[in-house]
């Protein structure tokens, strides 16, 4: 940290720091130095995205990699995505956590494939996510096994 204050002075009209993290942890950071707060006065604070809005940017995160959700994957989706904010508020990993949990129902549906059958899948099938690729066990860190 110390070396880091030291930058901040030697180099404060060339030297940009920007810290992320969240609200609690940034304060109890920002409490390691008495001359860090007065050196960071400017904060913004986002708040998290809602469940339309996570859900919407699951659909882009698919949409680049040409992949689409059935419906009712979407509304498993949804109600996965509430039910992990109500239950983590505070842990909730937003954007970290739609992505992870995407890549996990791409090894779902994968599996899923490999398993179903000897034919090869049509283009359509190897495109759609179904509900049964988003069967996954919530772990510490709204990481996924």
């Amino acid at each position: 940290m110390n070396t880091i204050v030291k930058a901040m002075e030697d180099y404060k009209n060339q030297f940009v720091l920007i810290l992320a993290g969240y609200p609690d942890e940034m304060d109890d950071f920002l409490q390691t130095n008495p001359g860090l707060p007065s050196r960071f006065p400017i904060r913004f604070d986002f708040p998290d995205y809602t469940v339309d809005q996570l859900v919407q940017i699951a659909g882009m995160m698919l949409q680049e990699r040409e992949y689409v959700l059935a419906p009712q994957a979407e509304w498993k989706l949804r109600r996965q995505v509430a039910q992990e904010k109500e239950q983590s508020p505070y842990a909730f990993s937003n954007g970290r956590f739609i992505r992870n949990l995407l890549e996990k129902a791409l090894r779902n549906q994968a599996v899923r494939l490999l398993r179903q059958s000897e034919e090869t899948p049509s283009k359509q099938e190897l495109m759609i996510l179904r509900p049964e690729d988003l069967s996954f066990e919530r772990v510490k860190g709204n990481d996924f096994k």
